[in-house]
């Protein structure tokens, strides 16, 4: 049997990734396991991280396991991950070999690595992830590169919770939202992802076409959307895109025109200076609920109102990132095995 990665949702069948969900909802409600129990976790963080480095942490110990916090960037050897690099620069040591040493050490590696804003023809290859996973002898998971699969399936979780149910059918919303710099798109490629597997209907509302995200994850969605129901548009129509939504998910990310040139974004960035969540905008909707990944700048992204009213349900996100990650450990600690 083939070792399994988590490294993109797009690897996983919709009924694999509703067992994942099943079992966080299981273990939400209070379900035990110790199938992590003898068991070690490698976390290397080569970004900031509240949310990721606290879930796994704990999720970790409740399963019995034990986690190692590694700061990539700064505690551990800079990482060379290109094949036939010549390393006479700042790199000290090649995945190749920190790929199969932590290997020996521990059961499972989580890698936290945002794009470097640079080259976006070379980044949309998740470099560095994909390096480790194809050195590593033991399973590796994503904790946010270029997409984000732990927060589809928190999201997913909680718009189950949310629904009571699928949400095959239903009106899916994502737009673009204000922030004072580009930022990654993972998350709004993971949104993509999982909604369009899910067989939502879904909208993606941006200030202009510019911020069309990258064929890879448009191509996935359509063929998501062919496969099990839903559908896939680009708007810049605010009110068309708000108009009977039933869910509403907010994201800012860079245009990929404009990669590592902003500069030359700026003039489009501020076409949607308005783009902000407001209550006039929800009540477009169909009572739609209303999320963001966090951390979220209030009044820039959301407007307090909404944050602060029944429809958002972005702490039950982020509360959910522990319970499937938990679930995701469980299933790549176990593949192979008995439970």
């Amino acid at each position: 049997m083939q070792m399994r990665h988590f490294l993109s949702t797009e690897d996983w069948s919709r009924n694999e990734l509703q067992g994942l969900l099943d079992r966080a909802a299981a273990f939400k409600s209070g379900v035990k396991s110790r199938s992590l129990e003898g068991k070690s976790i490698a976390l290397l963080f080569f970004n900031p991280s509240l949310r990721t480095r606290s879930s796994f942490d704990i999720g970790a110990y409740q399963l019995g396991g034990h986690a190692i916090v590694l700061d990539a960037k700064g505690a551990t050897w800079p990482l060379e991950f290109s094949d036939g690099a010549i390393m006479d620069g700042g790199e000290e040591e090649h995945v190749r070999e920190a790929a199969r040493v932590l290997s020996s050490y521990v059961d499972i590696i989580a890698i936290r690595c945002f794009p470097e804003f640079k080259d976006w023809e070379r980044e949309r290859e998740d470099l560095m992830i994909t390096a480790f996973a194809k050195h590593a002898t033991v399973p590796v998971i994503n904790m946010e590169t270029i997409i984000h699969p732990c927060q589809e399936l928190a999201h997913m979780l909680a718009l189950q919770e949310r629904t009571g149910g699928p949400i095959a059918g239903k009106n899916y919303l994502l737009t673009w939202v204000p922030h004072p710099k580009p930022l990654n798109t993972a998350v709004a490629n993971s949104s993509l992802l999982i909604a369009s597997k899910f067989g939502a209907n879904v909208r993606i509302l941006v200030p202009d076409e510019v911020y069309r995200l990258d064929s890879r994850y448009m191509d996935a969605a359509e063929r998501f959307t062919a496969e099990g129901g839903g559908s896939v548009t680009l708007t810049t129509d605010t009110e068309a895109a708000y108009s009977g939504a039933d869910v509403v998910y907010a994201k800012s990310w860079g245009a990929l025109p404009f990669y590592g040139n902003w500069d030359e974004e700026a003039p489009f960035r501020a076409k949607g200076a308005d783009f902000m969540i407001t209550p006039e905008k929800m009540a477009l909707t169909n009572n739609a609920v209303v999320s963001h990944c966090l951390p979220m700048r209030r009044n820039v992204k959301i407007a307090d109102a909404v944050v602060d009213s029944d429809a958002f349900m972005g702490i039950q996100e982020a509360e959910n990132r522990l319970h499937v990650q938990k679930a995701v450990m469980e299933s790549l600690a176990l593949q192979g095995g008995d439970e």
